[in-house]
């Protein structure tokens, strides 16, 4: 294999990663544990990385079988996952858009719920009318500049964090360690199944099969999973101390914040970066999601009717809820499929060992599909 194919193979998994739930997760983690945010974030990786495996068992043994020799079972429970897959990546288009809009208003002083969901109502109905119209191919372009954008932000914001913590220990000043909010131990649980969201974007590499080999895909999913796992425990274990000067109100738009501490001359450039990688994201999920939609019912619905479906959809989630409570609602809707593909694993594994520990992978994607809840 090429560096050049991995390279390129490997930019679609990482830059859906970073691109989901990245710019919150400080809030709600520090919210939910305070100063064990590194070790709550460790406990959503490690579930993430058991996710994967399922993931590339099933590039590497289902893919075969759905052209010839699959059970019944395992065609409809593929059937179902996919549909499923197309209902998360609409709640994706609304969070991407939604934290968009945040950053945005944030910046302008005018950030409300209510501008909030306007803003990001004109954006899906901008990109809807764009995909009927003229298609959202153009647009796709974008995407392949994603991942540079959303490492721009990461490396700016792990520099400038570091600066901080270093002058901070070389004054020989004590680190103030952040203090979670009054939660339940049910509460603290529910709240981080409602985070798995911040870790999608490896299952991307499975739906990369006309351009990438069997095992291209398998390897670029594994290390994006272990790059940006890497990257998350760094960034974390950076901004805990800074945490503290928030003093105790965490929002979604509380990493602003934290920058405008550090370096108020950061601030402006993040939000722009910030803008940019959300509205690509939410590009690249909607041609996702109406490319599924096409191939799950056989091109019955047609291009233009799906990018309204999606549209009207995504418009409606974006007024029953708020940006955390979309979060959460990501993190269910991933947690089914990640669900659905466990037990399409199951169904043609032979291992006994392998298959309980699946199960056990299964009952905790079901806890997260039905209890995960919105921070705060």
């Amino acid at each position: 294999m090429q560096i050049k194919e991995f390279t390129s193979a490997i930019s679609t998994p990482l830059a859906s990663i970073f691109g989901s739930g990245f710019l919150v997760m400080i809030p709600i983690l520090v919210s939910a544990v305070g100063q064990y945010a590194l070790y709550a974030m460790m406990a959503i990786i490690i579930l993430a990385y058991n996710v994967g495996n399922v993931i590339r068992f099933n590039i590497k043994n289902i893919e075969p079988l759905l052209e010839f020799g699959a059970s019944k079972i395992t065609l409809k429970l593929e059937k179902a996952s996919d549909f499923s897959l197309v209902l998360a990546y609409i709640v994706s288009i609304s969070l991407y858009l939604h934290i968009m809009s945040v950053f945005v208003l944030t910046g302008l002083n005018l950030d409300s719920n209510f501008n909030e969901d306007i803003l990001t109502t004109v954006v899906i109905v901008t990109i809807t009318f764009i995909g009927v119209t003229k298609g959202l191919k153009p647009l796709e372009i974008l995407e392949e500049y994603a991942l540079f954008v959303t490492l721009m932000i990461v490396v700016i914001l792990i520099i400038s964090f570091g600066i901080y913590d270093f002058n901070i220990y070389k004054s020989s000043k004590d680190f103030i360690m952040p203090i979670a909010s009054k939660h339940s131990l049910w509460e603290i649980i529910t709240i981080l199944a409602g985070m798995l969201i911040v870790i999608q974007g490896f299952e991307t590499s499975r739906y990369l099969g006309s351009s990438y080999s069997m095992e291209t895909r398998i390897l670029t999913s594994k290390y994006s999973q272990i790059i940006s796992s890497v990257v998350y425990m760094t960034f974390i274990t950076l901004a805990i101390p800074i945490v503290h000067k928030l003093n105790g109100v965490y929002d979604d738009n509380s990493l602003i914040v934290l920058v405008g501490f550090v370096s108020a001359i950061l601030v402006a450039p993040l939000i722009i970066i910030a803008a940019l990688s959300q509205f690509s994201a939410a590009i690249a999920d909607t041609l996702a999601a109406t490319g599924n939609i096409q191939e799950f019912t056989r091109k019955k619905i047609s291009l233009n009717t799906s990018y309204l479906l999606v549209g009207i959809v995504a418009i409606v989630i974006t007024w029953s809820m708020h940006t955390l409570e979309i979060l959460a609602l990501a993190s269910r809707a991933f947690a089914l499929y990640y669900l659905l593909q466990t037990l399409v694993a199951i169904s043609i594994s032979k291992n006994l060992i392998q298959i309980f520990f699946m199960l056990i992978l299964a009952l905790i994607l079901a806890f997260i599909t039905i209890f995960a809840v919105p921070a705060g």
